[in-house]
């Protein structure tokens, strides 16, 4: 299924503030132009190492939530608590009944109602809250998960470092990771064939934003929620981005 741009204008914005750069057109993406991997970084873009997956227990009824959201070690990082009793429980980590004709394994993603699926067979999917900023609106379609970044650099675009010159010092090596990292923990990137799509799976500083529409970034998760999924998936998993009908259908 080939990416379907909401309009003919539809532009990519950036974790931490807008950036007003025209997507790539349909006639690019169906090319498959190797064009693509020489862009100026854009999208929620991010450079880093890829991981390496691996299962953790599903939610059940006795799940420790406390636990689940609790700070985060994380390597040289420790990701803070999230007051997950402040949002509504739709948006916890969850299993959920979900039907699908795709395979176990896949992840479909709602921008429309602020979820993310990861289907699990059984007319079940695992299901985390989102949120999702103007980017995440951009488009729809099939992709794979072509590279994972764990503690992803973030580099704003030249747009908008024209538009605020303090960040022309992250041009070059990027906005190190960390705590105030835009694209928190983790970042999948989504490809199709050899083109990036510049649409990105990612952490948030800004937990709040879980749940709801942001002027910013692709797809948010919280920190823990993130992580949990990097270690699921594995490398070239399916992501399918629903159109406003499909999540209507789905919700």
């Amino acid at each position: 299924m080939p990416i379907k741009f909401r309009s003919a204008d539809a532009r990519t914005a950036l974790e931490g503030g807008e950036a007003h750069i025209p997507l790539p057109s349909r006639r690019f993406f169906v090319a498959g132009s190797m064009a693509a991997l020489s862009l100026p970084l854009a999208g929620c873009n991010t450079v880093g190492m890829p991981g390496l997956p691996d299962q953790d227990e599903l939610p059940g009824e006795d799940f420790d939530y406390a636990q689940a959201y609790a700070a985060l070690p994380d390597g040289d990082f420790t990701w803070p608590a999230i007051n997950y009793k402040a949002f509504d429980q739709q948006y916890w980590r969850q299993v959920v009944d979900y039907e699908t004709r795709e395979r176990p394994g896949t992840v479909i993603v709602d921008p429309y109602h602020n979820f993310l699926y990861w289907t699990l067979g059984g007319k079940k999917a695992l299901r985390y809250g989102i949120g999702v900023g103007r980017a995440g609106f951009a488009w729809s379609g099939e992709a794979l998960i072509r590279v994972k970044r764990e503690h992803p650099i973030w580099r704003p675009p030249r747009e908008m470092i024209a538009r605020k010159p303090s960040l022309e010092r992250y041009w070059e090596k990027g906005y190190p990771a960390g705590l105030k990292n835009p694209l928190g923990a983790r970042a999948m990137d989504l490809w199709q064939g050899a083109t990036d799509t510049l649409y990105r799976i990612h952490g948030t500083n800004q937990p709040s934003s879980i749940g709801k529409s942001v002027s910013s970034g692709c797809i948010r998760m919280w920190q823990q929620d993130v992580i949990d999924l990097f270690n699921r998936v594995p490398l070239r998993t399916k992501v399918i981005v629903l159109q406003k009908d499909e999540g209507e259908e789905a919700a």
